[in-house]
């Protein structure tokens, strides 16, 4: 994005979220400052932090974040960003600095058809089901996957 960016980070420990902002401020505030000429800060506040129930809204934060570019009509498909992940999520690149999340991993049992799975989610309305179901009703259709997301232990 051009005046703002969106990091979904799962930390392996309780510092470990304020100690990669830490290091990206002080790098990319020298690196623009250096580059530029300029000195002094660059960031407008503080980063914001919000928690994410990984199991229920994971994948709708991927997709918020994905499509945003999209939104901002800066790429016609979030393939098209090349800050974005959804190409490593969905199989077009590889890039070994991204770890994939455990619901992302749900998706499928490999790689191929945690990569399909994960396009899919994007021809997929984002809401819950009763907006889906509305949208089947305009369709006149069924949309998507039937369920996303873990399966269920039966006992």
């Amino acid at each position: 994005m051009t005046n703002h960016v969106h990091l979904l980070i799962t930390p392996s420990t309780k510092d470990s979220s304020p100690q990669i902002m830490q290091s990206i401020g002080r790098r990319y505030v020298q690196y623009i400052n250096n580059t530029y000429q300029r000195t002094g800060t660059l960031w407008e506040r503080r980063y914001k932090a919000s928690l994410v129930d990984a199991e229920h809204y994971l994948l709708a934060c991927y997709k918020y974040i994905e499509l945003n570019p999209v939104r901002a009509k800066m790429v016609e498909h979030p393939a098209d960003h090349p800050w974005s992940s959804y190409a490593v999520n969905s199989g077009i690149k590889t890039r070994q600095q991204l770890k994939m999340h455990d619901v992302y991993k749900c998706l499928g049992v490999d790689h191929n058809t945690r990569c399909h799975a994960y396009k899919e989610l994007f021809s997929m309305p984002l809401g819950n089901n009763k907006f889906k179901q509305q949208i089947e009703e305009v369709l006149k259709r069924k949309i998507g996957e039937a369920k996303l997301g873990r399966l269920k232990n039966k006992k």
